[in-house]
């Protein structure tokens, strides 16, 4: 019988278990055990993809913890600790003979010994095996075979933000100017994009769609995430569900709506005003920051959506609702138990009950997609209108 899973496939570790940076730009309190406990017990995520396991210390803490008992490894690959699995994962940076900029990718893989195996075939391409999406010396699709060499899961990571990414600067017009693409597993949209907006590229229609956080902090968990439907939560269960292999797939997307994203728009690249025509109609710079919806029209081939689809459905973090703080968060919670049961379950009645009607009311219209946004650009967030 097969089950519904929220899965968040991109966080990343701030700091290791000594306190040393691993991901620069992420908050210290990201930790192994904080992200399993957040996504557990306050998020309500089944399955995490964290993605900086590659690093020595990183992957000696997850062993530390399954050998203590602290967690188990799963019989069909991941790692479960409380009531979430864990799929260890690795974001690389590329940048070969064939890239036009670089990109970030991510690799999974289902057990320890693939994933050490990996690391110490790492170490040998990269200046500092112990850091997050770090630049691998070596060509794109060597980088495939060895993933899949060692049963992993090879997926483009938000593929069309203006930087290090396969269609924001890694290519002119294909993915397969630099990648094999029979060995690409699923593609990643990134904050900025949506199931539509990626389904005008023609090239892109063959492959399953991700939409996960790419969380630098843990309140950033699950601020896009997918409902997977799995006979369980582990590594097996989920390469099925990227191939859609027996009516396991992606049930649903729900993730920001494109606006939000912060290089939605194209703007001016000094004062962050809407850029259009030669030069800045603000500050008449001619410099700018070529914005996610712009560059999908210069790649656009199709104009249709694929019928097979999931449904996409707009979602922001409640965190990002107005009037909604920290002490009626905790209030929420303390009712509710967790984010994915407060956006997804609880009936209206009740959450006015707790939190009045008008924050309730807009609750309801986030579940259902339905929240007013202003448009982020250039490196800045759009937000949602009171």
């Amino acid at each position: 019988m097969l089950k519904e899973f929220f899965t968040d496939l991109h966080i990343h570790i701030g700091r290791n278990s000594m306190g040393k940076p691993v991901k620069i730009t992420g908050s210290k309190n990201l930790t192994l055990m904080n992200i399993m406990q957040e996504a557990s017990e306050r998020k309500g995520i089944d399955i995490v993809g964290i993605i900086d396991c590659h690093a020595p210390t990183v992957l000696n803490e997850v062993e530390l913890a399954v050998n203590q008992g602290i967690a188990t490894e799963v019989a069909d690959g991941g790692i479960q600790l409380g009531n979430t699995t864990l799929i260890l994962g690795s974001e690389i940076e590329v940048y070969d003979q064939h890239c036009k900029g670089p990109i970030h990718v991510l690799c999974f893989f289902p057990f320890l010994k693939n994933m050490k195996e990996f690391s110490l075939w790492l170490s040998s391409h990269m200046k500092n095996i112990e850091l997050s999406s770090q630049r691998y010396y070596g060509d794109a699709v060597t980088l495939q075979m060895k993933t899949h060499e060692l049963d992993g899961i090879f997926i483009p990571a938000h593929v069309f933000t203006p930087f290090k990414s396969l269609f924001g600067k890694g290519v002119s017009c294909s993915l397969t100017e630099v990648l094999d693409p029979d060995q690409i597993d699923a593609i990643e949209l990134g904050l900025s994009s949506d199931t539509k907006m990626a389904d005008q590229i023609k090239e892109l229609h063959q492959y399953t769609f991700l939409t996960n956080s790419d969380a630098h902090s843990l309140p950033k968990i699950a601020r896009e995430y997918q409902q997977l439907l799995l006979a369980e939560p582990s590594f097996k269960e989920l390469k099925m569900a990227l191939k859609s292999e027996e009516q396991r797939s992606v049930k649903q997307n729900f993730g920001m709506n494109p606006k939000l994203g912060k290089y939605y728009a194209t703007v001016c690249a000094n004062c962050l005003a809407p850029f259009k025509g030669d030069k800045c109609s603000k500050c008449g710079s001619t410099k700018y920051v070529k914005g996610v919806s712009d560059r999908i029209r210069e790649l656009a081939s199709e104009q249709v959506t694929v019928s097979e689809r999931p449904d996409y459905v707009y979602q922001v973090p409640l965190e990002y609702l107005p009037k909604l703080g920290p002490k009626t968060m905790e209030k929420l919670l303390d009712h509710f138990g967790n984010e994915m049961n407060i956006i997804h379950h609880v009936p209206k009645d009740d959450l006015t009950k707790i939190v009045g009607d008008n924050l309730a009311s807009m609750i309801i219209k986030l579940r259902k997609g339905k929240l007013m946004v202003d448009e982020g650009g250039g490196g800045r967030y759009g937000r949602v209108k009171s």
